[in-house]
């Protein structure tokens, strides 16, 4: 990998992104709630089983078919894709999560000049636009490995998830570490699996997740917006 690929990969992977990811648990606090995930056993296992069985079916190969659509500049197809990944969102929570991030990384792409001005001029007429969508342009632009974008995508998705463990369930640094180093195998295994999901076989089915994301947002007490 070249070293400004590695360090651009590093870049949007990093906990610093300003983007408000460590705003959101994904319905993780919900789980908390119910007592579905109680202690670092839990966490894992229900973290774990978000990348595999939900972000790895869905959201890791939504990416990596974004960026062929933006590297072959097939911009209404790209722009359909995305109306799709927002629609198929399974609560309030999570549309304006995506949302919300998708335009703070579109104001952050802005910012840093990042792309070409052609794309960036395209990527600001998506509104509103998923936060996938606008990864897959940064990676793309960067000319990012596929393989290795997704794993970036979701070490940083597994990071958050751990970082809101650490403060709901709630956890130590240690136990948080451990989990975190206990998914690397995963994260390279739900990545590489992506790679060969077929557009016409994204899938989002995750009951128990979007009820205990509807279940969130009337929850009495918070301290995640998802």
């Amino acid at each position: 990998m070249r070293p400004a690929e590695l360090t651009a990969l590093l870049h949007l992977a990093s906990p610093a992104l300003p983007i408000g990811g460590f705003s959101y648990s994904q319905g993780l606090e919900a789980a908390v709630e119910t007592a579905l995930v109680h202690d670092a056993a839990s966490a894992q296992q229900w973290i774990a089983a978000g990348l595999s069985q939900v972000l790895a079916k869905c959201e890791l190969p939504f990416i990596a078919q974004q960026m062929q659509r933006w590297h072959n500049h097939d911009f209404e197809a790209m722009r359909q894709a995305n109306a799709w990944f927002l629609a198929s969102r399974e609560s309030a929570e999570f549309r304006q999560e995506t949302e919300q991030m998708g335009w703070s990384l579109v104001s952050l792409c802005d910012s840093l000049e990042w792309g070409k001005l052609a794309q960036r001029t395209v990527l600001r007429t998506i509104k509103p636009i998923a936060l996938p969508t606008v990864f897959a342009f940064v990676t793309s632009a960067r000319e990012a490995d596929p393989e290795a974008s997704l794993i970036a995508y979701a070490f940083n998705w597994v990071e958050n998830q751990v970082a809101a463990a650490l403060k709901a369930v709630p956890l130590g640094q240690l136990a948080g570490q451990r989990i975190l180093f206990g998914l690397h195998e995963a994260i390279a295994t739900a990545a590489a699996g992506a790679l060969q999901v077929g557009p016409d076989d994204l899938s989002t089915f995750s009951p128990l997740l979007g009820i205990l994301s509807a279940r969130h947002e009337s929850q009495y007490s918070r301290l995640f917006r998802s």
